[in-house]
């Protein structure tokens, strides 16, 4: 009887025995097998990890840290300009139709290179002064090494030699007027075709824009290309009377554009205006910048950090992107590794116009995160949101 009982109560807690304990597993094994939900994982050294995954969607870009003399300074708007030394307009010297267009916008053209074909009536009447000079020029020519004859065999007087020879000056004097003005509509005294003409670059440089269409009636007050060399371009900034006086040529400003995040440009002031614009009371100052890899654009505005006085000494620098604050610190990131970041506290500075003065926790040389820094920052966020939880 004994035995039977005992037999029962096995038989009724086991399943119950047994469904617990699935129930733990169950509850165990995820936990175990699961990764981080978040994208990070803070490391002793103060530093995040991203994830291969999304580290692929940061487009993160790094920049050395950079050391340039200090002093006081004065921030700076203006819009970015060609260089007006090495630029120029091509338009025809009288009214022409476009037959054949040789260059197109964006093309790189050497100096002399053929732009554009015209056909112009007028091109007909300067082609005829050079025909017509010309043959006065030859009759002058003989009609002078004849009377050089008979004056030499004393037929006719000294004077009609003179005369003969005046004559041959005038015309010489003639046929470089009309070959002058065939040359200046781009056509050649051997050129057949009398109606066409052909201009070309005067410099090397890149068609920035072109008005001339196939067919169309050319205006000599309407040019049919604008052409500039880009390597090097102009940037014109206002400044108030109160800096203008302080600033000197030759001084180098820090440049940055809103549509390069991240980047900065070195520029040389070259010109300070001589007069103040009675309308806004202030100054022109041109900033020369040397347009590197090409991404520098005529019209583009910008952002200059001019110095003013006497330079001071040597300060440390990053672009504002960089410079993020975490909770009651600013941080720049600093990259470990193909996806870990330190985050670096940093003594912030004076705002210097698209840069940072740093005082303290960087040094010159070292790779920061510029480009991509806020969505490391907001990771790092994350990370110290949930570290503080878990604890």
């Amino acid at each position: 009887m004994k035995r039977l009982i005992l037999l029962l109560v096995t038989l009724v807690f086991l399943p119950v025995g047994c469904s617990k304990a699935d129930k733990e597993d169950a509850a165990t094994k995820p936990a175990e097998q699961a990764q981080p939900v978040g994208t990070h994982e803070r490391t002793p050294e103060n530093s995040i990890r991203i994830r291969p995954e999304m580290l692929r969607d940061l487009r993160i870009t790094t920049q050395t840290v950079e050391s340039r003399p200090g002093g006081e300074g004065a921030t700076l708007l203006g819009e970015l300009q060609v260089n007006e030394g090495a630029y120029a307009e091509v338009g025809p010297p009288i009214s022409a139709r476009v037959v054949s267009i040789l260059a197109a916008p964006g093309q790189a053209v050497e100096k002399g290179q053929a732009l554009v074909v015209l056909q112009s009536v007028e091109l007909g009447k300067a082609r005829s002064d050079y025909i017509t000079a010309q043959a006065r020029l030859e009759l002058a020519q003989k009609t002078l090494a004849r009377k050089q004859k008979l004056a030499a065999e004393r037929i006719v007087p000294q004077r009609e030699v003179q005369e003969a020879e005046t004559t041959v000056r005038s015309a010489e004097a003639d046929v470089r007027a009309a070959r002058a003005a065939l040359h200046a509509l781009g056509a050649g005294e051997d050129d057949s075709d009398s109606s066409t003409f052909t201009l070309r670059s005067p410099i090397s440089g890149t068609v920035i824009e072109r008005t001339a269409m196939q067919g169309q009636m050319a205006d000599p007050a309407q040019p049919l290309f604008k052409i500039a060399d880009l390597s090097r371009l102009w940037l014109t900034v206002r400044a108030f009377e109160r800096d203008a006086v302080r600033v000197r040529a030759g001084g180098t400003a820090r440049v940055t554009f809103p549509a390069l995040p991240g980047q900065t440009f070195s520029g040389v002031v070259t010109l300070v205006g001589k007069q103040v614009d009675p309308g806004s009371r202030t100054v022109p100052v041109r900033i020369e910048l040397a347009n590197r890899d090409g991404l520098l654009r005529p019209g583009m505005s910008a952002t200059a950090w001019v110095p003013l006085g006497q330079p001071g000494g040597n300060i440390v620098t990053v672009p504002t992107a960089a410079l993020q604050r975490v909770q009651n610190e600013w941080l720049v990131f600093i990259p470990r590794g193909p996806d870990v970041f330190e985050m670096r506290p940093v003594g912030r500075g004076r705002d210097l116009g698209g840069e940072i003065e740093i005082l303290s926790g960087l040094k010159p040389g070292e790779q920061i995160v510029v480009e991509g820094a806020f969505l490391l920052k907001a990771e790092a966020e994350k990370a110290r949101g949930e570290g503080k939880h878990e604890h």
